[in-house]
């Protein structure tokens, strides 16, 4: 198990003046930084997490959950494919798309914060039943499930973020998200939100409301009849 130490969201979300920061850590936690700003407004439980050495595997930027809080995870240091999301991608362009990222990783935690994790809408009916001959495969299909829903819903959160604070750069942003989405090993896998991020292509689709969490319930339900 790694160590980690911690950055206090009020820091990481203003100057980001921690000497224990590197340069990359500080450039995307300033990118981040109207994101959590937000998220402080709102008083959701969130830590950073920054690792001193990230693992094979890791994504530059995660959510976790750990005593009733949820813990934003920046594993930037020894991870050459970190910046593998941005590649091609202007150094100059990147804050929006750090932005969006860390948008859609607070969405998981206002789910989270509001009891709802892996659950659906009030209401909502279950369409089509899955079927396995091996019951740890089915286990396996359904938490896929769950985690592909999660991730479809902060995909809807970031773009609707986007749409409201830098509306002068959905399409690239969208675009870019799309592409990310569209290179999927395994169709239906946990990260492919493809049903989700094409009822957005439009962001006008989002309305005048401003508050991005509830902005995507009603793209991420419509999308939700079409996942099964």
């Amino acid at each position: 198990m790694y160590k980690y130490f911690l950055v206090p969201l009020l820091l990481a979300a203003s100057t980001v003046s921690a000497a224990e920061l590197t340069e990359q850590e500080t450039i995307w936690l300033r990118a981040a930084g109207p994101v959590l700003s937000y998220a402080q407004q709102l008083n959701l439980p969130i830590d950073i997490v920054v690792q001193p050495q990230a693992k094979a595997g890791d994504v530059p930027l995660a959510m976790g959950f750990a005593d009733q809080r949820c813990k934003l995870v920046l594993s930037l240091r020894g991870n050459p494919g970190a910046e593998k999301v941005l590649s091609g991608v202007p150094a100059e362009a990147r804050g929006e798309l750090i932005e969006a990222m860390a948008a859609h990783e607070i969405g998981h935690c206002w789910r989270y914060a509001q009891g709802a994790w892996h659950s659906l809408p009030a209401g909502f009916v279950e369409v089509g039943v899955q079927t396995a001959s091996d019951p740890s495969l089915l286990v396996a299909a359904k938490q896929m499930r769950e985690t592909r829903r999660e991730e479809g819903y902060a995909d809807l959160v970031a773009l609707a973020w986007t749409r409201h604070r830098h509306p002068q750069d959905y399409g690239r942003i969208y675009g870019w998200l799309e592409s990310v989405r569209c290179d999927q090993a395994v169709p239906g896998g946990s990260h492919d939100t493809r049903a989700w991020v094409a009822l957005a292509r439009n962001g006008a689709i989002f309305g005048p409301d401003s508050a991005p969490f509830e902005d995507a319930l009603p793209l991420w339900r419509k999308g939700l009849l079409t996942d099964n």
